[in-house]
């Protein structure tokens, strides 16, 4: 078991969700090809969307349904910073995790993030867990509440 899959498991665990990872035959780097593996619909995927948060230098993260896409401007009016483009080292040098794999949980640092509300229209969500491979279910407000995320309008 990779260290990033371990991480995610461990957090899953402490956090008192102890959803089952499940390791799925073919990649689940998007979200669609995510959905496909799960069998569910397609917002019914945690995307993590990581931005460099222009006034800190420390990546921010956005949780949204699979199928919304971030509004950068409502992203930088959220997070209070203008945000960029975060490279693949700041992103695993912060979160612990490579590009496809980036968890909701378990990062190595603690990270502000926000949580789309279109993910609380459904019973359970599925998010990364560490790798492009690995996927976990979890009920959508016991993920939000230990994420410890805030809702927010992010999403075009």
């Amino acid at each position: 078991m990779s260290k990033s899959l371990k991480r995610v498991a461990a957090a899953l665990e402490a956090a008192g969700l102890g959803s089952e990872i499940v390791e799925m035959p073919g990649e689940t780097r998007t979200a669609g090809q995510a959905a496909a593996a799960a069998g569910c619909a397609l917002d019914q995927i945690v995307k993590s969307i990581i931005f460099r948060g222009e006034a800190t230098g420390h990546v921010v993260l956005f949780l949204t349904a699979g199928g919304n896409r971030v509004s950068a401007a409502k992203a930088s009016a959220v997070a209070g910073q203008p945000l960029g483009k975060a490279d693949a080292d700041l992103i695993r040098a912060e979160t612990g995790f490579a590009i496809g794999g980036v968890a909701p949980i378990g990062h190595l640092t603690p990270i502000r993030s926000w949580f789309d509300p279109r993910l609380l229209d459904f019973d359970m969500v599925w998010g990364a867990a560490g790798t492009p491979r690995h996927i976990f279910p979890a009920d959508p407000r016991a993920l939000l509440q230990a994420i410890g995320a805030e809702l927010a309008d992010f999403t075009e």
